[in-house]
């Protein structure tokens, strides 16, 4: 299935198909890798304010293009640096956005969360554990996705 022409993808994972305009034209960057959301994740960063949103949308750019966001660090309890989040601070909140790119030729959105709780700044357990069950999906999507024809390398 061409990536451009799938709307929904296990009933949870969506393509991206169009990117944003905002940082970068599309006859320009070509080679951007594709990008999926797995779960509720797109919904829940539509919910981030605009701020939060244009610098989270800003560091998936990058990760399709190859690059690195200087402020997305590995999140702890993942082996390597193939899970990456970037936590944002705005009006007193702590938003957070989770995504791999440990698949070869894609990136996978994981999650997207306000953090509440005012102890440290330890991603809640819960949060971890969602990101686990969202890493399994993306991984079983990706392999997927490899076995048709043309779709990923």
């Amino acid at each position: 299935m061409p990536l451009a022409a799938a709307a929904t993808v296990l009933g949870f994972v969506r393509p991206v198909a169009v990117p944003c305009q905002t940082w970068h034209d599309p006859h320009v960057d070509t080679t951007l890798r594709p990008l999926f959301w797995v779960g509720s994740s797109r919904k829940d960063l539509r919910q981030f304010p605009e701020e939060v949103r244009q610098a989270a949308g800003y560091a998936l750019y990058l990760a399709q293009r190859g690059d690195k966001h200087p402020d997305a660090k590995p999140l702890k309890g993942f082996a390597g640096a193939g899970v990456l989040e970037v936590v944002e601070d705005f009006d007193g909140g702590t938003y957070r956005a989770v995504y791999t790119i440990r698949l070869a030729g894609a990136v996978y959105v994981l999650h997207a969360f306000q953090k509440k709780s005012r102890k440290g700044i330890e991603t809640p357990r819960g949060d971890i554990e969602l990101v686990r069950r969202r890493l399994r999906t993306a991984q079983e999507h990706h392999e997927t996705m490899r076995g048709a024809e043309g779709d990923l390398p």
